[in-house]
């Protein structure tokens, strides 16, 4: 017990040293995360709340996961917990992260934001529940992007799902406080011209359904990034969603500056289909 005390002892004051950048957020658990933690893959996870800590070439990470306790934000029992610090090794955007023959990779998509990456070296998938972003803790607020933007191949319908914090603009959540938003979005597309044409939203807040439909279209944004605007019914630009990939939309504000999420959730949204 004194060497776990003494061992989170030091992981808290690496995290408050001010040398290193800190993140933190909520991710699911594929087989390559569970791998890397040393989680069982028979273990069954609801999720990972990650706390992680870069510094030159090292990391420090502490992990709670477990089944989550209904109505809460916490796991049944309290979870169990992971701490690992080791190499990390940074080429351009992306951080490989070892922990002795395992390894897990990480992208920077801009300064604020990590994603996990899968064993194929793309944005693993998040699920309804949990996306794989990681968000810095104290961020800076950029409209820099690292990451290289290709042209979307569209189809006839793509769809996304996840959840958010709140305040994502254009949504109203009134007074009372506001733990987070459910998302389901559709769109539709013109496979033959590659072109946009209407939309399909479902968003959940304190289980109270909203459902708008309309158009959407796609615009290059500041250095070449690739944004999915999505019109009101008077056809204004109501949101805006930054394509990272075929599978991870990111939510935007009016000045193309990608949302910072907390530990709970982060303002991505993956793919379903």
């Amino acid at each position: 017990m004194k060497l776990i005390a003494s061992a989170l002892i030091s992981f808290l004051v690496l995290l408050h040293n001010g040398k290193e950048i800190k993140y933190e957020g909520s991710t699911p658990a594929n087989h390559i995360v569970k791998s890397f933690l040393g989680i069982p893959l028979s273990d069954s996870v609801d999720f990972i709340r990650w706390t992680i800590a870069l510094e030159n070439d090292k990391y420090y990470l502490r992990c709670n996961y477990g089944i989550g306790k209904p109505n809460t934000s916490g796991f049944i029992n309290g979870g169990k917990w992971v701490e690992l610090q080791g190499s990390c090794r940074k080429e351009g955007n992306h951080y490989l992260l070892q922990n002795a023959n395992k390894s897990l990779g990480l992208v920077e998509i801009n300064p604020d934001l990590l994603h996990v990456l899968d064993g194929d070296n793309n944005l693993s998938i998040g699920t309804g529940g949990w996306s794989y972003t990681l968000n810095r803790v104290a961020p800076v607020v950029t409209d820099e992007i690292l990451i290289i933007f290709k042209k979307p191949i569209l189809k006839d319908s793509m769809a996304y799902q996840g959840r958010t914090p709140c305040g994502v603009p254009g949504i109203e959540v009134g007074e009372r406080p506001c733990y987070k938003l459910k998302w389901s979005l559709t769109l539709y597309a013109d496979s033959k011209s590659n072109q946009p044409r209407s939309y399909k939203l479902r968003s959940i807040l304190r289980e109270q359904v909203a459902d708008k439909l309309g158009e959407w279209k796609i615009i290059t944004g500041k250095h070449g990034r690739i944004i999915y605007q999505l019109a009101d019914k008077n056809g204004g630009i109501w949101i805006n969603l930054i394509r990272l990939d075929d599978n991870v939309l990111a939510f935007a504000d009016a000045d193309q500056r990608l949302l910072v999420g907390d530990e709970d959730f982060s303002y991505t949204l993956s793919r379903k289909w």
